[in-house]
């Protein structure tokens, strides 16, 4: 049972040398494009490397698998056969051209997020319009296609041209061997699936390193199987009593009363202040990738790009040290729309029993208000229609758009103006039938490919990143100097929010910078202008707006109305897919699998982030938060109930 290039399973080692090395190339590419945040100290490169190779191994275990099958079975006339010689050739040219179109495909990927492929690569895979699009708009594919044909081509003609093909191609065979052969092959998948977890590459404190040691192939694999993790098999707990008991405290407030003695139950009644209710209009909107840093507040470190939010914030209710629960669109609408911190795995938006839920939405729809979810792609993407359209919502994506209303639009949907303007006729339209509303609009100009319409900004479309949140902040500022000549204007309030930051990477776990987003609530004759510099989190912008409405009103949030809290409720919550990290003064606590957790002090204005010994207190209380909110949403806690207002 001798394996080698002499025998009719030969072909998988050659597979084998050509994916490593086409893995270590990646790799290395990899390291280069972040080479200032490697450890390249000779651990950090061993473990990249090293790791690197085991977790090549196991997807390559997982790759092989039709082709033992295959080979295994096949009858050596049908294996000799000239006809089958052509087909090798064939089999040999698409495996070569799969791993050079991986290869690039992984700095691409790279380029954009940090990271080897995640639960994003596989929504790419669903999502192909959006997506093809982007990358054809983003990069000239027809000539990176062409060079991976040639190149695949030339590879598989020098493997041919050498007789290394043909000389296993001729040995014969018997099937008992075959079948031995093949199923000491087969064990080494079936192992991997079994024992092997993708945890293990992820051991160093240089979240960089821990990337290059996975293996983009098994990544998606990996992400594919886990896009949701429960809580308590897979992080730090406490008894379900006990943090709910604790819960139940951190969140009650002086104008708040519970409804139930049941620990499960956060039902409260929240009591506005003396004085009616307001019924605002509230335009919200959420702003895709807008980054604190891009504006003044951080010290812009790209020059002046968003004029009009840096003097709207000058007039506005302003938050100052608010951040993103997490790194995709979905975390962000989820945070507001729920008021609850994010779980571990993929977005609620994109779960099932979804619908239906305790939502900023529904309390506004309770008190007779219009929803409309304004999106300017097609919203069928990351099941925001869905979502939306089940918690009360209309929707008004682009397929709802007549060709006269769309100037401009890239892969991603319309520009930033003609979204602003579907929002402006939805407004007059709730206006004309004497309705109250709360339009929420979700951004799509500041995303690759960043095109937008020439004529409005002073940097020429593609302008890369600064030129799409330059033009961002000029629509922005269009729309509020057009909603200003409406008669609805003086009882409309405008929410300005973004979902996420521009970016996620970092040497460490969570990058604490990378998740500070700016937050603006805007009309000077009904909200009086303020900077607020509290420690706070998207999940609280709920509460506050209905604070700001003096609305009372049951509820079942997570996050308090800013204006009301205490130096000891100020806490934030920051998140990627399996990373959980809780925010308590210069102290970030970060919840891992395997029931992990560390500890970290960092620098607000430079991100500069040290290693800290545990904290029993911080841990506690980030455990509270985060078991508790899980279980909310595996129990079904937090659904809308009838007659609630």
């Amino acid at each position: 049972m001798k394996l080698g290039l002499n025998n009719r399973f030969g072909g998988i080692l050659l597979l084998y040398f050509i994916f490593i090395i086409v893995s270590f190339i990646s790799r290395t590419v990899l390291l280069s494009m972040s080479f200032h945040d490697v450890n390249l100290g000779i651990g950090g490169i061993f473990w990249a490397y090293g790791v690197g190779l085991f977790f090549d191994t196991v997807a390559f275990s997982y790759f092989m698998i039709p082709y033992v099958l295959f080979t295994t079975f096949i009858s050596y006339k049908l294996y000799s056969s000239r006809l089958y010689k052509w087909l090798t050739f064939v089999f040999y040219f698409i495996t070569f051209y799969i791993f050079l179109f991986n290869g690039v495909s992984e700095y691409f990927f790279w380029e954009e997020f940090g990271v080897r492929y995640n639960f994003i690569a596989v929504d790419y895979l669903i999502y192909t319009t959006e997506v093809i699009g982007n990358i054809q708009e983003s990069y000239p594919m027809p000539a990176i296609l062409m060079v991976l044909t040639i190149s695949s081509l030339a590879l598989t003609y020098f493997v041919y041209r050498k007789d290394i093909i043909k000389q296993f191609l001729l040995v014969k065979t018997t099937l008992r061997n075959r079948i031995a052969i093949g199923a000491i092959l087969l064990i080494l998948p079936v192992v991997s699936f079994i024992f092997v977890s993708y945890s293990w590459a992820e051991k160093t404190n240089n979240r960089y390193n821990n990337e290059l040691a996975k293996n983009g192939v098994y990544s998606i694999f990996a992400a594919f199987l886990n896009n949701e993790l429960d809580y308590n098999m897979f992080y730090k707990t406490q008894p379900n009593e006990a943090s709910f008991a604790q819960l139940r405290s951190i969140l009650k407030t002086e104008n708040s009363e519970y409804q139930s003695a049941d620990l499960y139950d956060i039902s409260r009644v929240v009591k506005g202040g003396e004085g009616e209710e307001k019924r605002f209009n509230v335009i919200m909107i959420t702003v895709e990738s807008l980054s604190g840093e891009f504006l003044e507040y951080l010290g812009s470190k790209r020059g002046k790009i968003t004029p009009y939010l840096d003097s709207l914030s000058n007039s506005s209710l302003f938050f100052t040290n608010m951040y993103a629960t997490g790194t995709r669109t979905i975390w962000g609408l989820e945070a507001v729309a729920l008021s609850a911190p994010p779980k571990p795995g993929q977005s609620v938006i994109k779960r099932p029993n979804s619908e239906n839920m305790f939502s900023l939405g529904q309390l506004f729809k309770a008190r007779g208000y219009e929803l409309k979810f304004v999106y300017g792609g097609n919203g069928y993407f990351d099941n925001m229609n869905y979502f939306f359209e089940n918690n009360g919502y209309q929707i008004m994506d682009k397929r709802s758009m007549e060709d006269s209303e769309i100037t401009f639009a890239n892969a991603w949907g319309v520009c930033d103006q003609d979204l602003f303007t579907r929002v402006i006729k939805e407004a007059d339209m709730s206006y004309a039938e004497g309705k109250p509303f709360l339009n929420l609009a979700m951004t799509t100009s500041n995303h690759r490919p960043f095109t937008y319409p020439d004529g409005f900004i002073d940097i020429k479309s593609p302008g890369g990143r600064v030129g799409a949140v330059k033009y961002c902040d000029y629509a922005i500022g269009e729309l509020i100097q057009k909603a200003k000549t409406k008669p609805w204007f003086n009882n409309t309030i405008f929410v300005i929010v973004a979902d996420h930051c521009a970016g996620s990477a970092g040497q460490t776990e969570l990058p604490v910078l990378e998740y500070q987003i700016p937050c603006l609530i805007y009309n000077p004759n009904l909200i009086p202008p303020q900077r607020v510099d509290k420690l706070v989190s998207q999940i609280d912008l709920g509460p506050t707006l209905l604070g700001l409405m003096n609305w009372t009103y049951k509820s079942k949030f997570f996050g308090k109305d800013i204006l009301k809290m205490t130096p000891a409720d100020e806490r934030a919550f920051i998140a990627n897919y399996q990373k959980l990290g809780f925010i308590k003064d210069d102290r970030l606590t970060i919840l891992s699998p395997q029931q992990k957790a560390s500890f970290y002090k960092f620098n607000r204005l430079t991100g500069e982030m040290i290693e800290q010994s545990g904290d029993d207190e911080l841990l506690k209380e980030a455990v509270i938060f985060y078991q508790s909110a899980s279980y909310v949403q595996k129990m079904k806690l937090n659904k809308w109930e009838a007659g609630w207002k």
